[in-house]
């Protein structure tokens, strides 16, 4: 399913994760499938509050927590700035869809610290 957000559609997603070859890119394509799928389900999903978009980021968070492993596998990890920038992404992803105040430990709940 295209993605219609228009903002969405043109953010580059991850891009510091590209920028820093500690981050093999093959493991941050993946990454970035994880956001682009929660994108895609919120499209489909139109979640009416909050409740139920924290529901779509809190699938996609254990996605990343599963992710991790790839990166470990890869020689690289995801360590506390990735988590950070994750998070960044979840918060955008909100904001784009209309999500202001969605609040970003929310979005990211059950993530591995």
């Amino acid at each position: 399913m295209p993605i219609t957000n228009q903002q969405v559609a043109g953010h580059a997603f991850l891009r510091q994760m590209y920028d820093d070859s500690y981050f093999p890119d093959h493991v941050v394509d993946q990454g970035k499938a994880i956001l682009l799928r929660l994108c895609e389900r919120v499209e489909a999903e139109r979640p009416s509050d909050l409740e139920n978009l924290y529901a779509l980021t809190h699938a996609a968070t254990e996605e990343f927590n599963l992710l991790d492993r790839e990166f470990v596998a890869a020689g690289s990890e995801i360590e506390t700035v990735a988590r950070e920038w994750f998070c960044d992404e979840f918060c955008f992803v909100a904001s784009a869809y209309g999500f202001t105040e969605a609040d970003a430990e929310e979005l990211t709940a059950g993530r591995d610290r």
